[in-house]
């Protein structure tokens, strides 16, 4: 697809203007974004498509992909809303998940209820290194290190929109793909437990039930999810574009005063 510069044809009155035409300029030294080339994305089959010339919310209702007849959106609706809610629950979530007895153990020698900590400290003392460390990294690093990166990246994003703070845009992408990464191997420690306790029933030496907590942190690594999922790492790039726009006109103005 062949895409002209939008910029080439500005009526002559804007011509005139040296701030504009510096303004113009500049615009031309920083990539073009799709929103600005009034071009979508599709989410479902990735079709590229020229949206029409409607204001927000026409354009939420009436534009649709030219392949697959889906609903096009620009950014994600109410992305940071969303996910700062799910942060905020997961957050809540997390003390609880940890807490909380993990799993409860019924045998002939009583009844035991071990918590996630209580397992590593175990498996640790036990010798087992690995599987403590498994259980560690899976059950307490990992969802911790998901909400503090989750809750840096809506801070730059309200820093960068109340224009208080410059951060760099590639170092918040990379954070954003760590999330996406780690994110895969949040419930290693759900499968550990059910495979623990599936093995202990079928040669009847104990019951192993979940606990409260397992629920708890269940919830924590889906809503951790759809956090990472609701949030558009397009709006980091968008606000960068916008402070860019905004140091030079400062800077402009500076310079003719």
């Amino acid at each position: 697809m062949t895409i002209t510069s939008t910029h080439t044809n500005q009526p002559d009155q804007m011509k005139h203007s040296p701030h504009t035409v510096q303004k113009s300029v500049f615009l031309e030294t920083l990539a073009p974004r799709a929103i600005d080339l009034e071009l979508t994305l599709c989410h479902c089959c990735g079709t590229l498509n020229r949206m029409t010339s409607l204001s927000a919310i026409e354009q939420a209702r009436k534009s649709r992909c030219t392949r697959c007849d889906s609903p096009l959106h620009t950014r994600k609706t109410r992305s940071l809303e969303r996910t700062l809610a799910y942060l905020i629950a997961a957050s809540i979530l997390y003390i609880p998940a940890n807490v909380l007895p993990m799993t409860i153990t019924e045998s002939i020698l009583g009844r035991q209820q071990d918590t996630i900590m209580s397992g590593v400290i175990y498996f640790w003392k036990s010798g087992d290194y690995f599987v403590s460390s498994v259980i560690f990294i899976a059950s307490i690093f990992i969802p911790l290190l998901k909400l503090v990166i989750l809750a840096l990246l809506l801070s730059a994003v309200h820093l960068q929109a109340s224009k208080k703070i410059h951060l760099s845009p590639k170092h918040c992408s990379i954070m954003y793909r760590v999330v996406e990464f780690i994110g895969r191997w949040s419930m290693i420690d759900v499968f550990v437990v059910a495979m623990l306790a599936a093995l202990i029933q079928i040669q009847s030496l104990a019951t192993i039930l979940a606990g409260t907590g397992a629920v708890a942190f269940g919830a924590v690594v889906v809503l951790t999810m759809l956090a990472s999922l609701s949030f558009d790492p397009r709006i980091i790039w968008d606000n960068y574009y916008v402070s860019i726009l905004s140091q030079h006109e400062k800077k402009n103005d500076a310079t003719e005063h």
